[in-house]
């Protein structure tokens, strides 16, 4: 399969690490994902899903799990556009309002979220 899942969320590396090939950044947290994705992008991968997906603010949640091509190919002009803009809007939401401390509840919520998420776009 030409999937590859870059994830810091725990719930998701669980989920798909026996079955997808699967780049687990512990202890990253929601922009290091988008920068770590651009880089591949940069590579020759190209974007499955979409980085912002979801109906929660990125800067309200640590956790991001995104969908690419396993193997690089050639730079992917849109998949570079919509991660650059997606690194900005980060960026921008967080000059606004910093990620709150949650309770360990609401995180693993936002876990249980992110990997919902994840699960519906590679069904």
């Amino acid at each position: 399969m030409d999937r590859l899942i870059i994830t810091n969320n725990e719930l998701v590396y669980t989920e798909y690490k026996d079955t997808l090939e699967t780049l687990y950044l512990k202890n990253y947290n929601y922009i290091d994902v988008l920068k770590v994705t651009r880089d591949k992008i940069h590579r020759g991968h190209k974007l499955y899903t979409h980085p912002l997906a979801g109906s929660i603010k990125a800067n309200d949640t640590p956790y991001k799990s995104i969908l690419i091509s396993k193997y690089e190919s050639y730079l992917d002009e849109i998949s570079l556009s919509i991660i650059e803009n997606s690194i900005q809007v980060y960026t921008d939401l967080l000059r606004d309002n910093t990620t709150p401390l949650w309770t360990k509840d609401v995180l693993n919520q936002f876990m249980i979220i992110d990997l919902s998420i994840i699960k519906n776009s590679i069904i």
